[in-house]
Protein backbone atom coordinates (compact mmCIF):
# COMPACT_ATOMS: atom_id res chain seq x y z
CA UNK A 1 0.00 0.00 0.00
CA UNK A 2 1.36 3.43 -0.94
CA UNK A 3 1.97 5.73 1.98
CA UNK A 4 -0.03 8.53 0.40
CA UNK A 5 -3.17 6.37 0.20
CA UNK A 6 -3.48 6.54 4.01
CA UNK A 7 -2.08 10.03 4.45
CA UNK A 8 -4.22 12.54 6.34
CA UNK A 9 -3.75 16.32 6.25
CA UNK A 10 -2.17 16.56 9.71
CA UNK A 11 0.39 13.89 8.89
CA UNK A 12 1.15 15.59 5.56
CA UNK A 13 1.64 18.99 7.21
CA UNK A 14 3.96 17.46 9.78
CA UNK A 15 6.06 15.84 7.05
CA UNK A 16 6.19 19.12 5.10
CA UNK A 17 7.42 21.07 8.11
CA UNK A 18 10.01 18.60 9.39
CA UNK A 19 11.38 17.56 6.00
CA UNK A 20 11.31 21.16 4.76
CA UNK A 21 13.16 22.38 7.84
CA UNK A 22 16.04 19.98 7.26
CA UNK A 23 16.01 20.85 3.56
CA UNK A 24 16.38 24.51 4.49
CA UNK A 25 19.28 23.69 6.82
CA UNK A 26 21.02 21.76 4.05
CA UNK A 27 20.54 24.66 1.62
CA UNK A 28 22.12 27.11 4.06
CA UNK A 29 25.12 24.79 4.47
CA UNK A 30 25.87 25.17 0.75
CA UNK A 31 25.10 28.93 0.91
CA UNK A 32 21.75 28.78 -0.88
CA UNK A 33 18.64 30.54 0.48
CA UNK A 34 16.59 28.32 2.75
CA UNK A 35 13.51 28.45 0.54
CA UNK A 36 15.45 26.77 -2.27
CA UNK A 37 15.95 23.84 0.08
CA UNK A 38 12.27 23.86 1.04
CA UNK A 39 11.19 23.71 -2.60
CA UNK A 40 13.64 20.95 -3.50
CA UNK A 41 12.42 18.79 -0.61
CA UNK A 42 8.83 19.46 -1.66
CA UNK A 43 9.62 18.21 -5.17
CA UNK A 44 10.98 14.97 -3.69
CA UNK A 45 7.88 14.51 -1.53
CA UNK A 46 5.47 15.06 -4.45
CA UNK A 47 4.03 12.59 -6.92
CA UNK A 48 6.82 12.96 -9.47
CA UNK A 49 9.48 11.43 -7.22
CA UNK A 50 8.83 9.71 -3.85
CA UNK A 51 5.03 10.08 -4.11
CA UNK A 52 4.66 10.54 -0.36
CA UNK A 53 2.11 13.36 -0.53
CA UNK A 54 -0.74 12.94 -3.02
CA UNK A 55 -2.07 15.54 -5.44
CA UNK A 56 -5.47 15.35 -3.68
CA UNK A 57 -3.85 16.58 -0.48
CA UNK A 58 -1.71 19.15 -2.26
CA UNK A 59 -4.69 20.72 -4.02
CA UNK A 60 -7.24 20.04 -1.29
CA UNK A 61 -6.62 19.01 2.29
CA UNK A 62 -3.49 21.08 2.95
CA UNK A 63 -3.93 23.88 0.42
CA UNK A 64 -5.07 26.17 3.24
CA UNK A 65 -1.37 26.54 4.07
CA UNK A 66 -1.12 28.82 1.04
CA UNK A 67 -3.94 31.09 2.25
CA UNK A 68 -2.49 31.31 5.76
CA UNK A 69 1.02 32.11 4.53
CA UNK A 70 -0.05 34.69 1.96
CA UNK A 71 -2.13 36.45 4.61
CA UNK A 72 0.89 36.69 6.92
CA UNK A 73 3.21 37.74 4.11
CA UNK A 74 0.80 40.42 2.91
CA UNK A 75 0.61 41.84 6.44
CA UNK A 76 4.41 41.92 6.66
CA UNK A 77 4.69 43.55 3.22
CA UNK A 78 2.26 46.27 4.29
CA UNK A 79 4.23 46.69 7.50
CA UNK A 80 7.40 47.28 5.53
CA UNK A 81 5.89 50.33 3.80
CA UNK A 82 6.53 53.03 6.35
CA UNK A 83 5.62 56.40 4.84
CA UNK A 84 8.67 57.97 6.46
CA UNK A 85 10.95 55.39 4.85
CA UNK A 86 9.20 55.66 1.48
CA UNK A 87 9.15 59.46 1.16
CA UNK A 88 12.60 59.55 -0.37
CA UNK A 89 11.88 56.78 -2.89
CA UNK A 90 8.17 57.09 -3.73
CA UNK A 91 8.91 58.48 -7.19
CA UNK A 92 11.22 55.52 -7.86
CA UNK A 93 8.57 53.02 -6.76
CA UNK A 94 5.87 54.48 -9.00
CA UNK A 95 8.00 54.71 -12.15
CA UNK A 96 9.72 51.36 -11.69
CA UNK A 97 6.50 49.50 -10.90
CA UNK A 98 4.77 50.89 -14.00
CA UNK A 99 7.55 49.99 -16.41
CA UNK A 100 8.47 46.57 -14.96
CA UNK A 101 4.80 45.53 -14.85
CA UNK A 102 4.14 46.73 -18.39
CA UNK A 103 7.40 45.13 -19.52
CA UNK A 104 6.42 41.76 -18.06
CA UNK A 105 3.01 41.96 -19.73
CA UNK A 106 4.17 43.01 -23.17
CA UNK A 107 7.11 40.58 -23.33
CA UNK A 108 5.21 37.54 -21.97
CA UNK A 109 2.16 38.22 -24.14
CA UNK A 110 4.19 38.89 -27.29
CA UNK A 111 6.45 35.85 -27.05
CA UNK A 112 3.48 33.51 -26.60
CA UNK A 113 1.66 35.11 -29.53
CA UNK A 114 4.69 35.00 -31.84
CA UNK A 115 6.30 31.69 -30.87
CA UNK A 116 3.44 29.77 -29.28
CA UNK A 117 1.72 28.58 -32.48
CA UNK A 118 5.01 27.12 -33.72
CA UNK A 119 6.35 25.35 -30.63
CA UNK A 120 3.28 24.52 -28.53
CA UNK A 121 1.73 21.41 -30.07
CA UNK A 122 -2.03 21.83 -29.99
CA UNK A 123 -3.79 19.75 -32.61
CA UNK A 124 -7.36 20.12 -33.79
CA UNK A 125 -9.60 22.64 -35.53
CA UNK A 126 -10.71 24.18 -32.24
CA UNK A 127 -7.19 25.51 -31.56
CA UNK A 128 -7.63 28.58 -33.75
CA UNK A 129 -5.13 31.42 -33.19
CA UNK A 130 -7.74 34.00 -32.28
CA UNK A 131 -9.64 31.61 -30.03
CA UNK A 132 -6.68 29.89 -28.37
CA UNK A 133 -3.28 31.56 -28.49
CA UNK A 134 -4.54 35.14 -28.33
CA UNK A 135 -6.74 34.71 -25.22
CA UNK A 136 -4.16 32.43 -23.58
CA UNK A 137 -1.41 35.01 -24.17
CA UNK A 138 -3.55 37.83 -22.76
CA UNK A 139 -4.31 35.87 -19.59
CA UNK A 140 -0.76 34.63 -19.00
CA UNK A 141 0.62 38.10 -19.74
CA UNK A 142 -1.45 39.73 -17.00
CA UNK A 143 -0.80 36.88 -14.53
CA UNK A 144 2.92 37.47 -15.17
CA UNK A 145 2.66 40.91 -13.57
CA UNK A 146 2.50 39.35 -10.10
CA UNK A 147 5.62 39.06 -7.95
CA UNK A 148 5.59 36.63 -5.04
CA UNK A 149 5.84 38.64 -1.82
CA UNK A 150 6.49 35.46 0.16
CA UNK A 151 9.75 34.57 -1.57
CA UNK A 152 10.99 38.15 -1.68
CA UNK A 153 10.30 38.95 1.95
CA UNK A 154 11.69 35.58 3.06
CA UNK A 155 15.06 36.38 1.50
CA UNK A 156 15.08 39.97 2.78
CA UNK A 157 14.33 38.84 6.31
CA UNK A 158 16.72 35.90 6.18
CA UNK A 159 19.65 38.15 5.29
CA UNK A 160 18.51 41.24 7.27
CA UNK A 161 18.81 43.36 4.14
CA UNK A 162 18.46 47.13 4.50
CA UNK A 163 18.90 49.99 2.06
CA UNK A 164 17.30 51.80 -0.89
CA UNK A 165 17.04 48.70 -3.09
CA UNK A 166 15.29 46.76 -0.31
CA UNK A 167 12.85 49.59 0.41
CA UNK A 168 12.00 50.17 -3.26
CA UNK A 169 11.73 46.44 -3.89
CA UNK A 170 9.09 45.99 -1.19
CA UNK A 171 7.07 48.93 -2.54
CA UNK A 172 7.18 47.62 -6.11
CA UNK A 173 6.20 44.09 -5.01
CA UNK A 174 3.16 45.50 -3.23
CA UNK A 175 1.96 47.33 -6.34
CA UNK A 176 2.68 44.33 -8.60
CA UNK A 177 -0.06 42.23 -7.04
CA UNK A 178 -2.59 45.04 -7.29
CA UNK A 179 -1.71 45.43 -10.98
CA UNK A 180 -2.04 41.67 -11.50
CA UNK A 181 -5.48 41.50 -9.87
CA UNK A 182 -6.86 44.40 -11.92
CA UNK A 183 -5.15 43.27 -15.13
CA UNK A 184 -6.36 39.70 -14.87
CA UNK A 185 -9.96 40.79 -14.36
CA UNK A 186 -9.74 42.89 -17.54
CA UNK A 187 -7.88 40.16 -19.48
CA UNK A 188 -10.45 37.49 -18.58
CA UNK A 189 -13.23 39.61 -20.02
CA UNK A 190 -11.35 40.36 -23.24
CA UNK A 191 -10.13 36.76 -23.58
CA UNK A 192 -13.68 35.49 -23.14
CA UNK A 193 -14.77 37.79 -25.93
CA UNK A 194 -12.01 36.40 -28.18
CA UNK A 195 -13.26 32.86 -27.64
CA UNK A 196 -17.00 33.38 -28.03
CA UNK A 197 -17.15 36.67 -29.98
CA UNK A 198 -16.16 40.25 -29.20
CA UNK A 199 -19.80 41.35 -28.81
CA UNK A 200 -19.99 39.40 -25.55
CA UNK A 201 -17.36 41.49 -23.72
CA UNK A 202 -18.78 42.90 -20.49
CA UNK A 203 -17.52 46.40 -19.85
CA UNK A 204 -18.74 46.13 -16.26
CA UNK A 205 -16.48 43.13 -15.68
CA UNK A 206 -13.67 44.78 -17.61
CA UNK A 207 -13.47 48.01 -15.65
CA UNK A 208 -15.94 48.55 -12.82
CA UNK A 209 -15.81 45.12 -11.19
CA UNK A 210 -12.03 45.07 -10.57
CA UNK A 211 -12.08 48.68 -9.37
CA UNK A 212 -14.82 47.84 -6.87
CA UNK A 213 -12.81 44.84 -5.68
CA UNK A 214 -9.72 46.99 -5.09
CA UNK A 215 -11.70 49.75 -3.37
CA UNK A 216 -13.51 47.23 -1.17
CA UNK A 217 -10.24 45.54 -0.25
CA UNK A 218 -8.66 48.84 0.77
CA UNK A 219 -11.67 49.81 2.89
CA UNK A 220 -11.80 46.41 4.58
CA UNK A 221 -8.06 46.52 5.27
CA UNK A 222 -8.40 49.93 6.89
CA UNK A 223 -11.22 48.68 9.14
CA UNK A 224 -9.28 45.59 10.22
CA UNK A 225 -6.20 47.74 10.82
CA UNK A 226 -8.12 50.06 13.16
CA UNK A 227 -9.56 47.08 15.03
CA UNK A 228 -6.12 45.50 15.38
CA UNK A 229 -4.65 48.73 16.80
CA UNK A 230 -7.52 48.93 19.29
CA UNK A 231 -7.11 45.28 20.33
CA UNK A 232 -3.39 45.82 21.01
CA UNK A 233 -4.32 47.26 24.41
CA UNK A 234 -5.45 43.81 25.55
CA UNK A 235 -2.09 42.16 24.85
CA UNK A 236 -0.05 41.89 28.05
CA UNK A 237 2.64 39.55 26.77
CA UNK A 238 4.38 38.62 23.52
CA UNK A 239 2.34 35.41 23.37
CA UNK A 240 -0.99 37.21 23.73
CA UNK A 241 0.05 39.79 21.13
CA UNK A 242 0.91 36.98 18.70
CA UNK A 243 -2.54 35.47 19.24
CA UNK A 244 -4.22 38.81 18.48
CA UNK A 245 -2.10 39.63 15.43
CA UNK A 246 -2.31 36.14 13.94
CA UNK A 247 -6.04 35.95 14.63
CA UNK A 248 -6.68 39.29 12.95
CA UNK A 249 -4.68 38.25 9.88
CA UNK A 250 -6.80 35.12 9.56
CA UNK A 251 -10.03 37.08 10.17
CA UNK A 252 -9.08 39.60 7.49
CA UNK A 253 -8.21 36.89 4.97
CA UNK A 254 -11.36 34.90 5.69
CA UNK A 255 -13.62 37.95 5.47
CA UNK A 256 -11.96 38.96 2.20
CA UNK A 257 -12.71 35.56 0.66
CA UNK A 258 -16.32 35.73 1.87
CA UNK A 259 -16.80 39.23 0.41
CA UNK A 260 -14.92 38.40 -2.82
CA UNK A 261 -12.21 40.95 -2.02
CA UNK A 262 -8.48 40.42 -2.35
CA UNK A 263 -7.14 38.82 0.84
CA UNK A 264 -3.67 40.02 -0.14
CA UNK A 265 -4.69 43.66 -0.43
CA UNK A 266 -6.79 43.56 2.74
CA UNK A 267 -3.86 42.32 4.81
CA UNK A 268 -1.40 44.64 3.08
CA UNK A 269 -3.54 47.65 3.94
CA UNK A 270 -3.94 46.42 7.52
CA UNK A 271 -0.16 46.16 7.95
CA UNK A 272 0.35 49.51 6.24
CA UNK A 273 -2.09 51.23 8.60
CA UNK A 274 -0.49 49.67 11.69
CA UNK A 275 3.07 50.67 10.79
CA UNK A 276 2.07 54.23 9.94
CA UNK A 277 -0.56 55.01 12.58
CA UNK A 278 0.81 53.32 15.73
CA UNK A 279 3.51 55.28 17.53
CA UNK A 280 5.15 52.05 18.71
CA UNK A 281 4.56 49.24 16.21
CA UNK A 282 7.74 47.16 16.16
CA UNK A 283 6.26 44.32 18.23
CA UNK A 284 3.18 44.17 16.00
CA UNK A 285 5.41 42.65 13.31
CA UNK A 286 8.25 41.17 15.36
CA UNK A 287 5.90 38.64 17.01
CA UNK A 288 5.52 36.93 13.63
CA UNK A 289 9.15 35.86 14.06
CA UNK A 290 7.94 33.26 16.57
CA UNK A 291 6.05 31.31 13.89
CA UNK A 292 7.86 32.39 10.75
CA UNK A 293 10.14 29.36 10.39
CA UNK A 294 7.28 26.88 10.50
CA UNK A 295 5.10 28.94 8.15
CA UNK A 296 7.78 29.36 5.49
CA UNK A 297 8.89 25.72 5.74
CA UNK A 298 5.34 24.45 5.20
CA UNK A 299 4.46 26.91 2.43
CA UNK A 300 7.52 26.57 0.21
CA UNK A 301 7.81 22.81 0.69
CA UNK A 302 4.18 22.55 -0.40
CA UNK A 303 4.96 24.76 -3.41
CA UNK A 304 7.68 22.33 -4.48
CA UNK A 305 5.32 19.38 -4.09
CA UNK A 306 3.14 20.77 -6.90
CA UNK A 307 5.68 19.66 -9.50
CA UNK A 308 4.34 16.96 -11.80
CA UNK A 309 6.68 15.59 -14.45
CA UNK A 310 3.75 14.53 -16.64
CA UNK A 311 2.64 18.16 -16.71
CA UNK A 312 6.13 19.31 -17.62
CA UNK A 313 6.22 16.94 -20.60
CA UNK A 314 3.01 18.42 -21.96
CA UNK A 315 3.65 22.13 -21.40
CA UNK A 316 7.40 22.56 -20.99
CA UNK A 317 7.64 24.76 -24.10
CA UNK A 318 4.95 27.13 -22.80
CA UNK A 319 6.73 27.23 -19.43
CA UNK A 320 9.94 28.22 -21.18
CA UNK A 321 8.23 31.01 -23.13
CA UNK A 322 6.67 32.38 -19.94
CA UNK A 323 10.00 32.39 -18.10
CA UNK A 324 11.87 34.11 -20.96
CA UNK A 325 9.15 36.72 -21.55
CA UNK A 326 8.57 37.60 -17.90
CA UNK A 327 12.28 37.62 -17.03
CA UNK A 328 13.09 39.95 -19.92
CA UNK A 329 10.20 42.30 -19.23
CA UNK A 330 10.84 42.61 -15.50
CA UNK A 331 14.58 43.10 -15.93
CA UNK A 332 14.44 45.67 -18.74
CA UNK A 333 11.35 47.43 -17.40
CA UNK A 334 12.83 47.87 -13.92
CA UNK A 335 16.07 49.23 -15.37
CA UNK A 336 14.22 51.67 -17.63
CA UNK A 337 11.92 52.84 -14.81
CA UNK A 338 14.89 53.33 -12.48
CA UNK A 339 16.63 55.39 -15.17
CA UNK A 340 13.55 57.59 -15.71
CA UNK A 341 13.14 58.20 -11.96
CA UNK A 342 16.83 58.82 -11.31
CA UNK A 343 17.11 55.95 -8.80
CA UNK A 344 20.52 55.05 -7.31
CA UNK A 345 22.82 53.06 -9.58
CA UNK A 346 22.57 49.86 -7.51
CA UNK A 347 18.78 49.99 -7.86
CA UNK A 348 19.06 50.47 -11.62
CA UNK A 349 21.45 47.55 -12.00
CA UNK A 350 20.00 44.95 -9.65
CA UNK A 351 16.34 45.64 -8.76
CA UNK A 352 15.02 43.60 -11.68
CA UNK A 353 16.58 40.44 -10.24
CA UNK A 354 14.54 40.94 -7.07
CA UNK A 355 11.25 40.95 -9.00
CA UNK A 356 11.52 37.45 -10.47
CA UNK A 357 9.90 35.27 -7.73
CA UNK A 358 6.31 34.22 -8.36
CA UNK A 359 4.12 31.67 -6.64
CA UNK A 360 0.82 31.90 -4.76
CA UNK A 361 -0.75 34.95 -6.42
CA UNK A 362 0.20 33.69 -9.88
CA UNK A 363 -1.27 30.25 -9.23
CA UNK A 364 -4.42 31.70 -7.68
CA UNK A 365 -5.09 33.96 -10.67
CA UNK A 366 -4.43 31.28 -13.29
CA UNK A 367 -6.71 28.84 -11.47
CA UNK A 368 -9.38 31.54 -11.44
CA UNK A 369 -9.06 31.71 -15.24
CA UNK A 370 -9.18 27.91 -15.48
CA UNK A 371 -12.61 27.90 -13.82
CA UNK A 372 -14.08 29.79 -16.80
CA UNK A 373 -15.77 27.26 -19.12
CA UNK A 374 -14.85 29.38 -22.16
CA UNK A 375 -11.19 28.45 -21.72
CA UNK A 376 -11.60 24.71 -21.18
CA UNK A 377 -10.18 23.75 -24.59
CA UNK A 378 -6.78 25.23 -23.70
CA UNK A 379 -7.15 25.52 -19.92
CA UNK A 380 -5.10 22.42 -19.05
CA UNK A 381 -2.16 23.52 -21.20
CA UNK A 382 -2.37 27.06 -19.84
CA UNK A 383 -2.43 25.99 -16.19
CA UNK A 384 0.29 23.37 -16.65
CA UNK A 385 2.52 25.85 -18.45
CA UNK A 386 2.17 28.45 -15.70
CA UNK A 387 2.65 25.82 -12.99
CA UNK A 388 5.83 24.57 -14.64
CA UNK A 389 7.18 28.12 -14.90
CA UNK A 390 6.36 28.77 -11.24
CA UNK A 391 8.23 25.69 -10.04
CA UNK A 392 11.31 26.43 -12.15
CA UNK A 393 11.16 30.10 -11.21
CA UNK A 394 10.90 29.41 -7.49
CA UNK A 395 13.97 27.19 -7.63
CA UNK A 396 16.10 29.84 -9.32
CA UNK A 397 14.60 33.23 -8.39
CA UNK A 398 15.54 33.17 -4.67
CA UNK A 399 19.19 32.84 -5.65
CA UNK A 400 18.84 35.88 -7.92
CA UNK A 401 17.14 37.90 -5.14
CA UNK A 402 20.07 37.13 -2.85
CA UNK A 403 22.45 38.08 -5.66
CA UNK A 404 20.71 41.46 -6.09
CA UNK A 405 20.83 42.27 -2.38
CA UNK A 406 24.45 41.17 -2.15
CA UNK A 407 25.59 43.18 -5.18
CA UNK A 408 23.70 46.24 -3.93
CA UNK A 409 25.63 46.03 -0.65
CA UNK A 410 22.49 45.68 1.49
CA UNK A 411 23.32 42.38 3.23
CA UNK A 412 25.30 42.86 6.49
CA UNK A 413 28.91 41.73 6.14
CA UNK A 414 28.46 39.23 8.97
CA UNK A 415 25.87 37.31 6.93
CA UNK A 416 27.43 37.34 3.46
CA UNK A 417 29.51 34.22 3.99
CA UNK A 418 27.73 32.71 6.94
CA UNK A 419 26.69 29.08 6.56
CA UNK A 420 23.91 29.29 9.09
CA UNK A 421 21.92 32.21 10.42
CA UNK A 422 20.52 32.59 13.88
CA UNK A 423 16.88 33.18 14.67
CA UNK A 424 17.37 36.94 15.03
CA UNK A 425 17.98 37.11 11.29
CA UNK A 426 14.29 37.39 10.58
CA UNK A 427 13.50 40.85 11.92
CA UNK A 428 13.55 43.41 9.14
CA UNK A 429 12.91 46.24 11.56
CA UNK A 430 15.81 45.39 13.87
CA UNK A 431 18.17 48.27 14.52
Amino acid sequence: MHLNTTMNPLLAIGILIIAGYFGGMAARKVKFPRISGYIFIGMLLGTSFLNIISQDLIHGGISIITDITLGIIAYLVGGSLSIEALKKVRKDIVWISIFEAFGAWIFATSIILLAGPFIIKLEGSRFHFGQTFLPMALIIGTVSLATAPAATIAIIREYKARGPLTTILMGVVTLDDAYAIIGTAVALSIAGGCVVGMDSISYYRMFLSPLLEIAGSIAAGAIFGLVLMWMNRFAHSRQSLLAIVFGMIMLAAGAAHMLHFSALLVNMVMGFLVVNKMSYNKDMFAVIDDIEDVIFAAFFTLAGAHLNLAIMKVAWSLSLLIIIGRFSGKLLGARFGATISGAPSQVKKYLGFGLLPKAGVTLGLILLAYENPAFKHFGDVMVNGVLGSVVINELTAPILVKYALFKAGEIPASLKNEGSVKKSQYSVSEE
